[in-house]
């Protein structure tokens, strides 16, 4: 099951950089997860200071 980032999102890019398979990317202000690519590792909401990415 795909993480998805929450409104909680503060945009500050930590979890794109965390991402082993590169399926984060910033929209309109805050990081989105394109969930055909994620791959449930948990790697996002490891290193989220706000915890936003949570698992579906």
């Amino acid at each position: 099951m795909a993480y998805k980032i929450s409104d909680d999102c503060i945009a500050c890019g930590a979890c794109a950089d965390a991402c082993p398979v590169g399926c984060i990317s910033e929209a309109d202000g805050k990081y989105v997860i394109d969930a055909d690519q994620c791959v449930d590792c948990g790697s996002c909401a490891g290193v989220c200071p706000v915890e936003a990415p949570k698992a579906e």
